[in-house]
This record gives structure tokens, C-alpha cells and sequence, in this order.
């Protein structure tokens, strides 16, 4: 680790006010200077979204004190495009976490995860970086079983970077006591969906998204399973989006187009 202090960007989809990211900002105050950018209201769900039809605001907020602070009204992703480019003036912080969000991001969740997306949108600019999921969507949630497990990877991180393109999906389970840490990969489950239908007060027909949780994976070394079984998950996550394996495939295929 370098001897003067690092910078540590603190981003989450929660909102500025959110208790998980109060929480991940007084942890990573021990390791480095935090500079937190956050959306000005809740953001969950957005995914990479990036915000281009609208102007952006971006204001300094005195929330804790000797922390520099910023709401925004973007999108998680755009909070690290303005901390990156306005706030820190093109320097890259030595560090980019986001969350501590108030639900679990595992699975196919991290597709959707705002959280996930600030750290993708850190990892694309070659940021090391760390989204932090909890099993509690409530919003007096009591993160204190997640803050060492949080220090202890930051800690890593900071000494011994990621591999290029790679980023951490670290979810922790609602428990008193996390029986540990296990390194996993994504469990190969989803949410079947289901609209709602209801009528509003005009009689015309509105829809609420709902479903239920299919996890067909039987792996033991999946996030879900570590979850389930009381350990915080560990998943290296990548954004290239190339199925590698499917290129000989698709390459026996006989494509001819006349001109």
C-alpha cells in the first residue's frame, strides 16, 4: 500500500441518505480520504443507466463531518462519471466501492444492480472496485456484522489491486454471526416474473413487477448457497460480455449473404 493515504470513492443506488452507505463511508475512513457521490434519491434497479436527455445537477452536501460529499440526481453510474471527471478533476481514486445496499445483489441480480453498476462503471475505468450487498431491504438495517468482512477485502484490494477488466460482487447474509468468506460463482438462478394487474381510480389497468425466486443451481459454490448457508459470498465479476466459448460454434455456421 502507498504510504500517503488513498483516495476511496464511496458511490451507492440507495441514495445519499441511505444507512448503508453511512455505514461503508465510516469503514473506508479508517483505510484512505473518502469522497462519496451519490444519487439525491433512491436508485435501485437502473442499472447501467446513464442519463443523457436531461441536465445533471451535482451538489456539495455537509452530511458527516470531514467528509466530502456530493448528491446527484444521475443514475449510479453517473455518479462515478462526475466523481471521476468534476469532482476529483480526472484523477482516479485508488479505490471505488458502492453500497452497502439494502437487499442482496446475487444471481442474476447484478444485471439490474444499481450498486453493481457504479462498481462495473469504477472497473471500466480501471478503478478497483467493490459493490456490497446485505439480505435486509429495510431501511433501519443493522450492517454491523458486514463492516469487518467490508475492511478486510477493501484492505486487500488496496494492497494488491484486480486483475484488469475484474470486479468484486460481494453479498452478506442477515445474521448475527457470518460463519465466513467463500470465493463463488454467480448461481445460475433468476426470478420468474409476474405483473400484478391492477385498476387505478379511472378504471384503466396499471401493473406492479412481482415473482418468485427459482434457484435450480444445486452447486455448493455458488453466491446463493454461501448465502443460504450463512457465509458472505465472494464473486469476481468481469464486463466484457463475450461468450468466448460460443465463438467456434459459431464460426462452423455457414453464413453466406449475397451482395
Amino acid at each position: 500500500m502507498k504510504n500517503e493515504r488513498p483516495t476511496i470513492l464511496v458511490v451507492n443506488d440507495d441514495g445519499i441518505d441511505a444507512p448503508g452507505i453511512q455505514t461503508l463511508l465510516h469503514a473506508m475512513k479508517e483505510l484512505g480520504n473518502v469522497v462519496v457521490v451519490a444519487p439525491d434519491g433512491p436508485q435501485s434497479g437502473m442499472g447501467h443507466a446513464i442519463t443523457i436527455s436531461r441536465p445533471l445537477r451535482l451538489d456539495r452536501v455537509h452530511i458527516y463531518p470531514d467528509v466530502e460529499m456530493y448528491k446527484t440526481s444521475g443514475t449510479p453510474a453517473d455518479c462515478v462519471k462526475l466523481a471521476v471527471n468534476k469532482v476529483l478533476q480526472g484523477k482516479k481514486p485508488d479505490l471505488c466501492v458502492s453500497g452497502i445496499n439494502h437487499g442482496l445483489n446475487h444471481s442474476i441480480n447484478v444485471i439490474y444492480s444499481g450498486t453493481m453498476s457504479a462498481a462495473v462503471e469504477g472497473a471500466i475505468e480501471s478503478i478497483p472496485s467493490i459493490g456490497f450487498s446485505y439480505d435486509d431491504f429495510t431501511y433501519d438495517a443493522d450492517f454491523r456484522s458486514c463492516v469487518p468482512y467490508v475492511k478486510a477485502i477493501a484492505k486487500q484490494v488496496l494492497e494488491h489491486g484486480l486483475p484488469q477488466g475484474t470486479l468484486l460482487n460481494v453479498n452478506f447474509p442477515k445474521t448475527n454471526k457470518i460463519k465466513g468468506l467463500k470465493i463463488c460463482r454467480q448461481a445460475n438462478a433468476k426470478y420468474a416474473e409476474e405483473f400484478d394487474e391492477r385498476l387505478d381510480p379511472h378504471k384503466r389497468n396499471y401493473y406492479w413487477l412481482t415473482g418468485v425466486f427459482q434457484h435450480n443451481d444445486k452447486g455448493e459454490d455458488t453466491d446463493v448457497w454461501a448465502l443460504e448457508n450463512g457465509y458472505a459470498s465472494l464473486v469476481p465479476v468481469q464486463f466484457d460480455l463475450t461468450a468466448h466459448h460460443a465463438i467456434p460454434y459459431l464460426n462452423t455456421w455457414n453464413i453466406n449473404v449475397e451482395s
